[in-house]
């Protein structure tokens, strides 16, 4: 099998590196509000920088897909899926983008992290231990331990109760359901969106 588990393990390794962009955006905004500038000026600069990055990544993707050109490194944990396709740090970094723009700061980094370590638990628990279907390729090991995980995200940095059931139950629900679009994108946009809609509600 050409994705095993070790494989998944790096592949997801890749994908915390979102943590270190997240604390650059977070840095950026809190040095310029530190140095006089307005709240708004400085949140638009830090999605500013998102954006370049997104750009960057856009760049590669065009040597990748476009002109074929073998990432090093990185080419090993690229899915069969997504040989021919955006690879999926795109798809988070315009959730990111989204997700930050739109939503409360707190539940725009709860989303963010729930996909993060709940993706990834969802997929080591569920290669390692998932033997029962619950939908398609997806266990129901795979999807207690999201569950789980994205609980445990949401109780570390939000308040409301029921922001944290409802985005946890939003993140697991659309990880178990999406194969063919990208979830790297739909899970902090759905589950950012529960939580922004219950906390209005409050």
């Amino acid at each position: 099998m050409v994705w095993g588990f070790f494989h998944e393990i790096g592949r997801k390794i890749i994908h915390i590196t979102i943590l270190i962009v997240l604390a650059a955006y977070f840095v950026i905004q809190d040095s310029l509000i530190g140095a006089g500038y307005t709240a708004v000026l400085s949140k638009q600069v830090a999605l500013m920088f998102l954006v370049g990055l997104l750009i960057l990544f856009l760049i590669l993707e065009y040597f990748r897909l476009e002109l074929g050109w073998k990432m090093p490194f990185f080419s090993q944990f690229i899915r069969p899926k997504e040989q021919n396709r955006m690879y999926g740090v795109i798809y988070f970094l315009s959730a990111t983008i989204i997700s930050l723009a739109i939503f409360d700061p707190k539940i725009a980094l709860a989303a963010l992290l729930m996909t993060t370590f709940g993706d990834m638990v969802a997929a080591l628990v569920g290669k390692k231990y998932g033997t029962t279907l619950i939908y398609r390729n997806k266990t129901w090991a795979g999807f207690s331990g999201e569950l789980a995980t994205n609980l445990v995200v949401g109780f570390l940095i939000l308040e409301n109760i029921y922001v944290i059931i409802g985005m946890a139950l939003a993140a697991t629900i659309v990880e178990t359901l999406v194969d063919e679009l990208d979830d790297n994108l739909l899970i902090p946009i759905f589950s950012g969106f529960v939580g922004q809609i219950i906390l209005f509600s409050f």
